[in-house]
């Protein structure tokens, strides 16, 4: 004879509809938020206009985001998973290291350029060194060790030799690059801010060249001292 508690609990009917409208009501207020950002700037838009303009009340808004500042966390990782969904192509037919970097540093490019006009303004913001929304910053780091990842990735897969030092710190030099190239990117005004494009395959070369020179005994010492200076800077953020 079959029971109910044979099949389990079944938990109440409405608990999955009220599921996903308090998830259509989360992307609705991050939308409009991302909207305002662009159209008045991060330090105009206040929570109490978010929760107007999104159709909902002002405390609904903060249950779903204690601040604007999560709201910023929660695009960084959406944005995220855009690069890496971007990247996919070329991370799954490539195994040159060079080819592999290049399609994965163009595709953050892609991600991004919905956001370009609303990038330099709110920049002002995440300059601060206090900020939480800078990508240096703790609040900030699920975002950043999943763009890590994504380099990571990129290394991993490939075909590239590299020195066995250098290969567990490389990932994490490959971000910061790309935080410079994204720099560039927010103060781009050429048409699809091309000129990024091309700093993007002016680079890539030279970073190949780099990756492969690593392993020459000659230029070990010096690559010593970059790590030595990257493990430096993990320690002083930790303490």
């Amino acid at each position: 004879m079959t029971t109910a508690a044979a099949d389990g609990p079944a938990g109440p009917p409405t608990e999955k509809p009220r599921r996903a409208r308090g998830e259509q009501t989360r992307q609705a207020i991050l939308a409009t938020a991302l909207r305002l950002f662009r159209e008045r700037g991060y330090a105009d838009t206040t929570m109490r206009v978010i929760a107007k303009e999104a159709g909902v009340a002002v405390g609904n808004a903060y249950y779903y985001f204690d601040s604007k500042e999560h709201l910023i966390q929660e695009f960084y990782g959406h944005q995220q998973e855009a690069h890496r969904a971007a990247a996919a192509t070329v991370l799954a037919t490539e195994r040159d290291f060079a080819a592999r970097l290049r399609g994965v540093l163009q595709a953050g490019v892609d991600a991004n350029a919905p956001y370009h006009s609303f990038a330099a303004t709110f920049f002002k913001t995440a300059a601060e060194p206090s900020s939480p929304l800078s990508p240096f910053s703790r609040e900030s780091s699920p975002a950043r060790d999943a763009s890590i990842g994504l380099f990571r990735e990129v290394l991993d897969g490939s075909t590239a030799k590299v020195d066995p030092e250098l290969r567990e710190h490389l990932p994490e030099l490959l971000w910061l690059s790309w935080m410079g190239v994204t720099l560039f990117w927010v103060y781009d005004k050429s048409p699809e801010q091309r000129r990024t494009r091309r700093l993007i395959d002016g680079a890539v070369p030279l970073i190949d060249r780099l990756v492969g020179l690593s392993r020459l005994r000659v230029l070990r010492p010096a690559l010593r001292q970059v790590l030595d200076l990257l493990d430096s800077v993990r320690r002083d953020d930790v303490t």
